[in-house]
């Protein structure tokens, strides 16, 4: 079962300024929050550093430090950091909010980038890492973790070629290195996927670090892969300094040889035959963009190995002098250490570069195994007989290789059937028709599109992929509805922050007194608490003015008079309407607004609902009849009849006089004589 554990800084007011309203993502070294800058009332990026390094002062002084300089550090390809603070003995870093993925999570849905797009982010990555090359700074942590894409500005998620990519945690790593380093040993932090050689043998880090860095980066975009890959974190860092990075192409058929150029002079073993600094690699970059130009980068559809696991690409390990039974890496390698030596209870067999030569010579110096293949090729074909069967077994060979090349360059791939605006069922009905599997990549959600229809798919309709390869479909999750969060008892401004998180659209309206609600508390939101809604919908907020200076009485049933007294010796203003109600007595309040309870001001005008009892009748004349006859004509419009006098005589008087308007039921007297 799982438990959730709230999180202490939801809510929380940092610098007395950035209000927290969400968490975005935990790592190693810090946690994530979106909050609201109440201040400039923007919406801001929080990166709160864990405890274990709080607690280090050497680490909180680094910190600040390098806060200070990555502040000054200005360039629309960088994260800009807007602040820094300490809040509740946790150091803190204020940063611009960018509203997209990190490049992490575009290769876990995509898998690998299309030439075109991993160019495009690499070249936005190394103009951000040159910037702060210039100014003397160093990332010393670039993967794609700390890459952001924004949402593109011309073409929805999908298209990355005009995606803003932000670098971010400049300088963070140095920071964390510097507290964490043991002057005995010489302990580096490193993220063993992108970790330079000579962050490995020499603990040295230079703007070249950041270039190899970058070049495995742009390995990862095309193939989709890290190229070396161990169970221990520690094999894959030797692998750095003992193996050279190996072409995209090996892994990706088709791609151009000027990206394999690239990614190998990037991540050069020797530091000084790669690029000098991001800028140099960045012109390096531009210049294969336009030699390659739009055709040449068209590329390829992602069809090649599956991702690695995001947590074995990004696994940060400290490398330190072996100090228990696990395997370590000492960022100063042993006195005489060079090529080809090897230590074994450091180094792995795998991991021993084989010596110059060895590969052709014996190890006692004589003939190697080369050598004995050749002589005893010239042996077999010294006679004709044996020449001819060489020749056929060379043509057969050579026919069986070109089946193979034309199997493995065209044979094995199909084109991608076309799934867009089709169903969920329809379009897994077609694809598996054509041979090909179906996974579902994370919706989006689209106002214009039924829900589980198909709105892309990768590859694409009419690219060239493997059969029995595997189709990713993005599928409709309809129009994007937010649910009306429950703010009802908080204060406005923090039912504020939670609305604008759910992308709602919070406006204030006229404030009420309330008896039993504080001040400046949330009364009611309209539309109601859960209600589903879509995003950007004016929600509108009551708020309490707290205890009313006067409650308004209930006065319905009873009679005008009295109400108009009660009502006023409070200190407000009657206004009476009055309506017709045959079955109430005239007079009696049948309703009042403001409701009874409700806290008002003085002079405040309450409207009263007040009966105008049954219909009037007109009294009829009955002077002038027999008395018994005029009493009969009375009581038919329901008067309550006195009579004086009787029968035989006639009526001389009668009150109320003929045609007097009056209710049912009035008293009236008839004289007769």
């Amino acid at each position: 079962m799982d438990t959730q554990v709230a999180d202490p800084m939801q809510g929380a007011l940092l610098g007395g300024r950035y209000r927290i309203t969400g968490r975005v993502a935990r790592g190693g070294m810090a946690t994530v929050y979106t909050a609201t800058d109440e201040r400039l009332g923007r919406t801001v990026a929080v990166k709160v550093i864990h405890s274990a390094q709080a607690h280090d002062p050497r680490f909180v002084a680094r910190f600040a430090d390098e806060a200070k300089t990555i502040a000054r550090l200005t360039h629309p390809n960088v994260v800009a950091v807007y602040d820094q603070g300490t809040h509740a003995g946790l150091p803190y870093l204020v940063m611009e909010y960018v509203r997209g993925r990190t490049l992490r999570e575009v290769l876990a849905s995509r898998r690998r980038l299309q030439p075109a797009e991993a160019l495009a982010i690499l070249e936005q990555m190394l103009a951000a890492i040159a910037a702060a090359h210039r100014a003397g700074l160093m990332h010393r942590d670039v993967k794609p973790e700390n890459v952001l894409v924004a949402e593109a500005p011309s073409g929805g998620p999908a298209n990355l070629v005009d995606s803003v990519v932000k670098v971010a945690d400049f300088g963070l790593a140095r920071a964390v290195q510097a507290s964490a380093e043991d002057p005995a040993g010489g302990q580096l932090m490193a993220t063993v996927a992108y970790v330079a050689p000579e962050l490995v043998t020499a603990g040295h880090a230079d703007p070249r670090t950041d270039v190899y860095a970058a070049g495995i980066v742009l390995f990862e975009m095309l193939t989709g892969q890290v190229p070396f890959d161990g169970d221990q974190p520690v094999e894959v860092a030797w692998q750095h300094v003992d193996r050279d990075v190996p072409p995209p192409s090996r892994y990706v058929a088709g791609l151009p040889p000027a990206l394999d150029q690239l990614v190998a002079r990037a991540t050069r073993r020797d530091p000084g035959a790669r690029p000098t600094d991001a800028g140099a690699m960045l012109t390096q970059v531009q210049q294969a963009r336009e030699d390659l130009g739009a055709v040449g980068l068209a590329g390829q559809a992602p069809s090649g190995p599956a991702a690695p696991r995001p947590e074995d690409a990004a696994t940060t390990a400290r490398m330190r002098p072996l100090t228990d039974a696990t395997m370590v890496v000492a960022s100063v390698p042993p006195a005489g250490y060079g090529p080809g030596t090897v230590y074994p209870s450091e180094r792995p067999s795998w991991a021993r570069l084989p010596e110059p030569g060895s590969r052709w010579r014996s190890p006692g110096g004589g003939p190697g195994p080369a050598d004995r293949l050749r002589q005893l090729t010239y042996r077999f074909a010294g006679t004709a007989g044996t020449r001819i069967a060489l020749v056929a077994a060379l043509v057969a060979v050579g026919l069986a290789a070109m089946v193979g090349v034309w199997w493995l360059s065209m044979g094995r791939y199909a084109d991608a059937p076309e799934l867009v605006n089709m169903t969920r069922a329809q379009a897994e009905a077609r694809a598996t028709d054509a041979g090909f599997k179906v996974v579902i990549g994370p919706g989006v959600y689209r106002d214009d599109v039924d829900k589980d229809v198909v709105v892309a798919q990768d590859p694409g309709a009419g690219d060239r992929m493997r059969k029995g390869g595997t189709i990713t479909l993005t599928l409709s999750l309809g129009p994007e509805q937010v649910v009306v969060p429950d703010v009802i008892g908080q204060e406005f401004a923090a039912a504020k922050a939670l609305l604008l998180a759910k992308k709602l659209n919070p406006v204030r309206g006229p404030d009420r007194y309330d008896a039993t609600t504080p001040a400046g508390n949330v009364l009611a939101v309209n539309p109601k608490v859960n209600t589903p809604v879509k995003p950007g919908t004016k929600v509108t907020v009551t708020v309490s003015k707290g205890r009313p200076p006067v409650t308004v009485p209930n006065v319905v049933g009873q009679n005008l008079a009295q109400a108009q007294a009660a009502l006023q010796q409070q200190g407000l203003v009657v206004d009476v309407e009055q309506v017709d109600r045959p079955d109430r007595p005239a007079g009696e309040v049948l309703d009042q607004d403001p409701k009874p309870g409700t806290g008002v001001e003085k002079n405040t005008h309450i409207k009263l609902t007040v009966s105008k009892g049954p219909p009037q009748v007109i009294v009829p004349r009955v002077i002038g009849l027999p008395c018994s006859q005029g009493k009969q004509a009375l009581e038919a419009i329901g008067l309550q009849v006195t009579v004086q006098g009787g029968d035989p005589a006639v009526v001389q008087f009668q009150n109320p006089p003929e045609n007097t308007p009056v209710q049912p039921g009035t008293a009236a007297l008839i004289a007769c004589f």
